[in-house]
């Protein structure tokens, strides 16, 4: 089936916000085997939205529209997509039931006028309820194509694609489709698309789908199947040769584990505590581990020493290798990480200095030079990376290489 997505607002167009609920939608559809020919954005003006919804309903299958649900007079999806598919808006009682209720709870008396709109709904249509707003989402099904439309705030689109949306359309699909998603860690995407050529230029079922993220790319393998049971069967000697082709580089293959999940879950798995020594990251590398549920197990204490003064008063550096080699550099960086184990008693510590940027940079040391050290079993590990990018970008890059340093120094240590 051929999908095309469709984001209705004017603060989209004028980039106020940034369309994320896209992205998102189009990796759910490649998990379902759907195919997305098109993606649209449209302004709340109902007739550029009839045009749009027009178009997409005679070129596919099924039109995803997200947007333009609220209370008020420019949320417009709803009654535009109603007229093109030529279907009046009829009262629903569930919707209308459900408003109340959620007003109740906001222990207010009455509803605003202008949200009793959003018990209209197109005759016939499927309504999803929303379980964080008070706008549902709609199936509108007509003359073999379909319309779902979904509140715009992420908040309330995510757990309903989860829940209700993704549910749906597997139901309406008459083949099985499954995937599995494999998180590799240390190769660019040109490597990695190298490494696997032959299985993408052979490629029938299952099918790879490549994804580029922050240091880090992400294989989708999807197999069609007649039952569930035969699609695993498909999916299992593509995954596990992927697998041995990237080893330890393979993080993970739960779609929702994060690296930094990956990395809390090894040092529960060897009893390791973890400390962290930052300088140009300024914590975040602390604060992204410390985003895992349940990390107080394992982690112990995190120092930001951003002058030379604090590496030396918190990390023991010495005096004489901030003067000879500077706080960027390998030596201060192997120092800093062998001080954070020694002033917290931790198993292993991780320690990053570097020059995010945009000042500070000489010729031997230009923005993006960035030391990372891993201290752990009286061993002490140091890579050397040049990144790219405005400082955000720099920083962190620099925190996903050094879960992955972490990552890998916990593997060689097991």
């Amino acid at each position: 089936m051929v999908v095309e997505l469709v984001s209705v607002g004017t603060e989209l167009l004028l980039g106020n916000i940034v369309n994320t609920n896209a992205r998102y939608l189009s990796e759910k559809c490649a998990m379902l085997g759907l195919n997305v020919y098109y993606q649209t954005t449209v302004g709340d003006n109902e007739e550029r939205l009839s045009e749009v919804i027009r178009t997409a309903l005679n070129r596919s299958d099924i039109v995803v529209l997200n947007g333009g649900l609220g209370p008020t007079e420019d949320d417009l999806t709803k009654e535009t997509c109603a007229k093109v598919m030529g279907l009046p808006l009829v009262k629903d009682a569930h919707t209308e039931e459900r408003l109340k209720e959620y007003y109740r709870g906001r222990k207010k008396e009455e509803l605003p006028d202008s949200n009793w709109k959003q018990a209209l709904i197109p005759e016939g249509a499927v309504v999803f309820d929303n379980e964080n707003g008070t706008a549902p989402g709609l199936v509108v099904e007509k003359d073999g194509k379909t319309a779902i439309l979904l509140p715009g705030p992420p908040g309330e689109l995510y757990p309903m694609v989860e829940k209700q949306l993704c549910p749906y359309l597997q139901n309406k699909n008459s083949e099985v489709i499954l995937s599995q998603m494999i998180k590799i860690c240390g190769y660019g995407e040109s490597k990695v698309e190298e490494m696997i050529l032959d299985l993408i230029d052979k490629q029938t079922n299952p099918t790879l789908a490549t994804y580029a993220k922050l240091k880090e790319v992400h294989l989708r393998v999807t197999a069609r199947a007649a039952s569930e049971e035969e699609a695993k069967k498909l999916l299992k000697p593509v995954v596990k040769e992927i697998k041995k082709r990237f080893g330890d580089a393979v993080y993970t293959t739960d779609e929702n584990e994060t690296l930094q999940d990956a990395v809390v879950k090894l040092l529960k798995k060897h009893e390791l505590t973890v400390t962290t020594a930052e300088s140009c990251t300024g914590g975040l590398l602390a604060g992204t581990l410390v985003s895992v549920p349940g990390v107080s197990d394992v982690f112990k204490e995190g120092f930001v020493t951003y002058s030379n003064k604090a590496k030396r008063r918190h990390l023991d550096v010495s005096k004489s290798t901030l003067r000879k080699y500077g706080a960027v550099s390998a030596q201060t960086a192997k120092e800093m990480a062998k001080g954070g184990v020694f002033a917290t008693d931790a198993d292993v510590c991780v320690a990053i200095t570097g020059l995010a940027g945009p000042d500070g940079a000489t010729p031997e040391k230009p923005v993006g030079l960035v030391y990372i050290a891993c201290y752990m079993n009286d061993k002490v590990q140091v890579e050397e990376f040049h990144f790219k990018g405005n400082r955000q970008k720099i920083r962190e890059q620099s925190v996903v290489q050094a879960l992955d340093l972490l990552r890998r120094s916990i593997l060689a240590f097991s």
